[in-house]
């Protein structure tokens, strides 16, 4: 079985306690519904776009956001690819109850590069492939090899890919965010497909997050953390190419953490918001006092009340019970108005 090698230093202890701290916070926020939805999708469409940008699509992220709301059929590769990474992301909670194996690889692989790459999609490889990279010469930027993955045999990296399952499946010692940062070095390292190593690697991380009942798309986008710097990212996974993954994972679980207090920031500033969004206007709060002294109101009687329109009336009223001072009972003729 695979032995992972690294050191559980106390930066890597300090990191795993305060991810801890930090996603049990976020559990106990009482999240607007509506709220948590639009976070949700927001989250998706931004891993879309980074993980995508990551390995060279060109797609700003207010294209990314307009194809992927608009629900329009993709017009090109870049756009392929996009919406088949934001399709899978969204879909993963399917995967969650089954058992991660080889054949899950290969399929998401396959819904991956569909209509991207056919010829390649889900396709172990069977033929020597090199990882560039770039590295500084006399202050300019030169592409150079820098990972050659250890296995050019199809049966050979099914084998490992295996081991490797098998080690994520049986290994009960390791904590189990350091087990998803090693996958997703070791995934990484072994590179069994021709193209899409990158992608396919993330969205297998987020699917192994939310196997050990980290909602990683509701609350936290850990992409984020590698686009502060593509390259560091690049050159932290390599360090872990020779055995030792202790570097790796230590910028791992730091990512971990500054994705759970970036969504920690976010979701308070938003509530927030959202709080000062729902106060009821002077308007609004005339109403709230009105049926604060009588059982229930009709919108006629808010009309007679206050001297406006029935239009008008509808809309302070909806705009109340959308915000949770009031319910709405009854029919659409005989519907009345009460305070919650």
């Amino acid at each position: 079985m695979l032995q992972p090698r690294f050191t559980l230093s106390p930066e890597i202890l300090t990191n795993l306690t305060k991810i801890e701290r930090l996603y049990g916070q976020l559990e106990g926020l009482r999240i607007p519904k509506k709220l948590e939805l639009n976070l949700e999708r927001d989250h998706l469409i931004k891993s879309t776009y980074i993980s995508n940008s990551i390995e060279g699509n060109p797609l700003s992220l207010p294209e990314v956001t307009n194809l992927l709301l608009g629900d329009r059929v993709p017009a090109n590769r870049d756009e392929r690819e996009v919406k088949n990474y934001f399709d899978l992301l969204k879909s993963l909670d399917q995967y969650v109850d089954q058992p991660l194996t080889l054949a899950t690889i290969t399929d998401l692989h396959a819904k991956l590069l569909k209509s991207v790459d056919n010829e390649i999609a889900g396709t172990i490889r069977n033929t020597r492939v090199i990882v560039g990279g770039y590295k500084t010469e006399n202050g300019i930027p030169k592409l150079h090899v820098k990972h050659e993955p250890p296995f050019h045999k199809k049966l050979e990296i099914e084998q490992s890919l295996t081991e490797l399952l098998n080690w994520l499946e049986q290994d009960k010692n390791t904590s189990p965010l350091l087990k998803i940062g090693i996958f997703h070095h070791q995934y990484v390292y072994i590179h069994p497909f021709v193209d899409g190593n990158g992608r396919t690697c993330r969205l297998l991380t987020a699917l192994i997050f939310l196997k050990y009942h980290y909602q990683i798309n509701k609350y936290f986008v850990l992409d984020d953390y590698y686009d502060l710097d593509r390259f560091e990212y690049s050159d932290k996974l390599s360090t872990a190419d020779k055995g030792d993954k202790s570097q790796w994972l230590t910028y791992f679980t730091d990512g971990v953490k500054y994705s759970l207090q970036s969504a920690l920031s976010r979701i308070e500033m938003a509530m927030q918001s959202e709080k000062v969004a729902d106060r009821p206007t002077p308007k609004e709060q005339e109403i709230l006092t009105y049926l604060g002294s009588h059982a229930e109101a009709t919108s006629q009687d808010i009309v007679s009340e206050f001297n406006v329109s029935r239009q008008q009336a509808h809309k302070l009223l909806a705009g109340l019970v959308d915000k949770g001072y009031v319910q709405k009972k009854g029919d659409t003729k005989g519907s009345f108005y009460k305070l919650k």
